[in-house]
């Protein structure tokens, strides 16, 4: 058994198989990580392709804004959402991290402007509801384009007036004051808003003109000429017109946040004017009135002087000549001299182009055209321009009889003479009344008077007075009784006289009748006749004084009155 083994150990073995590599076959399985793996870098590049910039928006409240969810959007498109909120390194702002779309990176330069759009009452005007149901978002507006491109930006407080891609034009007004004129405050064109104001800067030093910013929509902007006048509308203008009240109010929303208007003077409606060109400056004035003043070129400066009261007189307030507006008062000033007079130095700007053309200006000098109004009687008085608000202006009356003045000159301004008028006038003219009844010795015409009536009392009491009316009374009544009994002794007579007067013409009626059955040319029948005309002019006499003594029996005592 174990030689065997030997044996067998030392047998050849057989070699051994080399092996054969077989070919990898493709499985299916494969696919689905191939797949998975394509998607994802095709997701990728999608999303690295279609991310932005991030930028970071510098706010001073991060009032409605959440991160997440928050979006900036134009024109109602997101463009980005909120990644984040941090406070800055001082504390008093927020810093706003957005992740921006890729398309959104052609906006991002810095003319480009971002603001919180949430619900807002501004003056007249509400904005923003929208964001009450689905919360506030950024919006940008990104300017000019041509900018330079960045990542940080300052958001706003407010909306922008104007929008980069709102057709329109900007001019620049310079005015004194503001009023009640702010950022938004409308711009109106013949009560229509086509604009409004974009803000306003301080001068550096304080001092000088406010220029003021305005922007005004296509077209209307061509409706700018370079003759155009603005002015203030803000609030509400009262005043007395034509003898009535006059409320004029431009809108609601001037009325609470201010407004300015434009349009062409009343006077200048030239044609042919080229539009302004945008950025143009303009003069702000405080009402229309001082705006359609300002049209008037020729300007004479003139000087009055009075001694009454100018309670209500203020810059600014009219001049005119029969009710009709020749100029503005452009200074009052308290002036006591030396000797210590006290007057009122009134100076005013007279424009004649406003009752005369510009030839009948031209023709004569002002000072000649002034001279000849004083010699007629021309003076400078104080009017009141309404009894409820106390206002005064200056009015050039003609005073009858007044005495001849020569005009002087003070620099370039003709002194006109004054004369006291208007309520004031009156108050001097009832006081020069009072101290002429102050004059009359009153005591000395009472004292008279008291004398002379009781004088004439102890006259009507003294006894020589007393008898004489008794006798007087005495005769009237003997007057009466023997009027009496001569009418009571005439009745039966003036009763007997109308049938002595029938019976008389009933004889002359007989004897004419047997006159004629007579006949005949004798002198019997002559006499005859004469006798029987007698008679009837006696018959006549009878029946005139039946008559008479009917309408005046007293005349048979008194006589008959003569005519």
């Amino acid at each position: 058994m174990s030689g065997s083994s030997g044996d067998d150990s030392q047998a050849p073995q057989a070699p051994t198989p080399e092996a054969q590599s077989r070919p990898i076959r493709f499985s299916l399985i494969w696919l689905i990580p191939i797949v998975v793996l394509a998607i994802g870098a095709y997701l990728g590049w999608t999303t690295i392709s279609r991310q932005g910039p991030e930028i970071t928006i510098q706010f001073d409240s991060a009032d409605g804004i959440t991160v997440g969810q928050t979006q900036v959007k134009h024109k109602a498109v997101g463009l980005g959402t909120v990644q984040g909120l941090e406070l800055s390194r001082d504390l008093q702002h927020v810093e706003v991290r957005v992740q921006m779309s890729a398309q959104a990176r052609p906006l991002l330069t810095d003319h480009a402007k971002f603001w919180v759009v949430r619900a807002r009452l501004s003056g007249a005007s509400v904005s923003g509801l929208e964001t009450l149901i689905s919360g506030a978002f950024i919006a940008i507006d990104p300017g000019a384009p041509g900018g330079t491109a960045q990542t940080d930006f300052k958001g706003l407080d407010a909306p922008p007036g104007v929008r980069s891609d709102e057709p329109g034009s900007t001019f620049t007004l310079h005015t004194g004051t503001l009023g009640a004129i702010t950022e938004g405050s409308p711009v109106f064109f013949r009560d229509v808003t086509v604009g409004e104001v974009l803000g306003y800067r301080m001068p550096p030093d304080g001092h000088g003109p406010i220029p003021v910013q305005i922007f005004i929509r296509a077209p209307y902007d061509k409706f700018v000429r370079q003759d155009t006048r603005f002015w203030d509308v803000s609030g509400i203008s009262v005043g007395f017109d034509n003898g009535g009240l006059r409320v004029q109010l431009e809108s609601l929303q001037a009325l609470i946040t201010g407004g300015v208007a434009f349009g062409l003077p009343q006077r200048q409606r030239a044609k042919n004017v080229p539009s302004a060109a945008p950025n143009s400056s303009f003069t702000l004035f405080s009402s229309q009135e001082a705006a359609d003043s300002a049209s008037y070129h020729e300007r004479y400066h003139v000087v009055t002087y009075l001694k009454s009261s100018v309670a209500g007189l203020a810059v600014g307030n009219p001049v005119d000549m029969f009710g009709v507006q020749v100029g503005s008062v452009s200074g009052v000033k308290l002036i006591i001299g030396r000797d210590g007079e006290a007057r009122v130095r009134v100076e005013m700007e007279v424009q004649p182009e406003r009752v005369l053309s510009e030839d009948q200006v031209k023709k004569q000098s002002f000072f000649q055209v002034t001279q000849a109004l004083v010699d007629h009687g021309m003076r400078a008085t104080t009017d009141s321009a309404s009894l409820i608000t106390g206002a005064t202006i200056i009015s050039f009356t003609f005073v009858p009889n007044a005495p001849p003045v020569k005009l002087t000159m003070e620099g370039d301004a003709v002194v006109v003479p004054g004369q006291g008028g208007g309520l004031s006038g009156i108050t001097d003219a009832l006081s020069q009344a009072s101290a002429k009844l102050a004059a009359l010795p009153i005591q000395q015409i009472g004292d008279n008077l008291n004398n002379l009536l009781a004088h004439a009392d102890a006259t009507v009491a003294s006894p020589e007075l007393t008898q004489s009316l008794v006798e007087l009374h005495s005769t009237l009544a003997n007057l009466s009784r023997l009027s009496n009994e001569a009418s009571r002794g005439l009745q039966p007579f003036l009763q007997r006289l109308p049938q002595i007067s029938d019976e008389l013409q009933q004889a002359v009626t007989n004897a004419n009748a047997a006159l004629q059955s007579y006949g005949g040319n004798s002198d019997f029948h002559a006499d005859l006749q004469q006798t029987l005309d007698q008679l009837n002019e006696t018959a006549r006499s009878v029946r005139s004084l039946v008559d008479f003594l009917k309408r005046h029996p007293s005349s048979l005592i008194f006589g008959r009155s003569q005519p």
